[in-house]
């Protein structure tokens, strides 16, 4: 069996070695593809892969045509919307994630983020404080589980809102749990996004849903930019020169927010939720250990395709 690592976006050194280890111990080879420029690489390296371990890279139709003998791919990370799932499912491909792996690190952000926002981006001028502001974490998984976490020790006020999550279970934590995003987004001065990028949830995050944020509102995505509506978003801060937006994920429209709300508005230059070294190394290895849980037992615990 032959599992290739195809990664534009490599991973550390540790990382690979630690997958290296998990992989040749059950008796598989590893090859690499590493900052490949060209979907043509992509390709040619996929032609005799058994399983792929990716990061942000593409697998679409063509890549699934192109892998005849494959039968898994694992995305080191939450996110999986760069994997065709409806394609994979039509070539017999498992696609599983490894969720709760890079959580703390996305959470971590998330606070390196608000601080540089509270403080006005550094600038010199007088900002606020993170205690007493009330949070809404909108999406109660893994990382969001981590954010509250991590807001407590800031004194903040948390609340939070998931569709699919009871009520009982956010609030065992310590959470106060609202009945919709519509409460969520009216009631907190910041709101962290950590929804995926569903049919459901594109284009979600719009006008209507956040004019009635309270004066001062901080929006922060460390989710995906699918789930804003950049045109509503940029009408809303034209109309309130009091709200910010923190991205970790550069929108479409980057150019015009920085033109239009210079002091109100930062992205990243690369998504950089998943960019620690723990997290690289748990995501990569966690990865390594559910294909081989998938080709020697069949376990596929973490299948996000039918």
């Amino acid at each position: 069996m032959k599992v290739l690592i195809a990664t534009d976006k490599p991973f550390a050194k540790v990382a690979v070695d630690g997958i290296r280890k998990e992989i040749e111990a059950a008796g598989y080879e590893l090859a690499l593809l590493e900052k490949y420029t060209e979907k043509a690489q992509l390709l040619d390296a996929v032609k005799d892969a058994n399983a792929i371990i990716i990061r942000s890279d593409i697998i679409d139709a063509e890549v699934l045509d192109a892998a005849k003998e494959l039968k898994i791919v694992v995305r080191a990370g939450a996110g999986y919307d760069n994997v065709d799932l409806a394609a994979a499912t039509a070539h017999g491909v498992c696609v599983m994630n490894t969720p709760g792996q890079n959580s703390n690190a996305v959470a971590e952000l998330v606070f390196g983020l608000l601080v540089y926002a509270v403080r006005n981006f550094y600038n010199g001028t007088s900002g606020t404080e993170l205690m007493g502001k009330k949070l809404g974490i909108h999406a109660y998984g893994n990382v969001g589980r981590n954010v509250a976490r991590v807001a407590k020790g800031f004194g903040m006020e948390i609340y939070a809102y998931d569709a699919f999550c009871p009520k009982e279970v956010i609030e065992k934590d310590g959470v106060k749990a609202v009945d919709s995003a519509e409460e969520l987004y009216k009631t907190c001065n910041v709101v962290s996004l950590h929804i995926p990028a569903t049919a459901e949830t594109k284009n979600s995050i719009n006008y209507a849903l956040l004019k009635d944020m309270p004066k001062g509102a901080i929006l922060v995505n460390t989710a995906r930019k699918e789930v804003i509506n950049e045109d509503e978003l940029i009408q809303l801060m034209e109309d309130r020169p009091d709200f910010k937006y923190i991205t970790d994920i550069m929108p479409a429209a980057n150019a015009k927010f920085t033109e239009l709300f210079a002091g109100r508005y930062f992205s990243t230059p690369k998504k950089m939720g998943a960019q620690t070294a723990e997290a690289n190394i748990n995501a990569g290895i966690a990865a390594a250990q559910q294909i081989v849980g998938f080709l020697k037992d069949g376990c596929e615990k973490f299948r996000v395709n039918k």
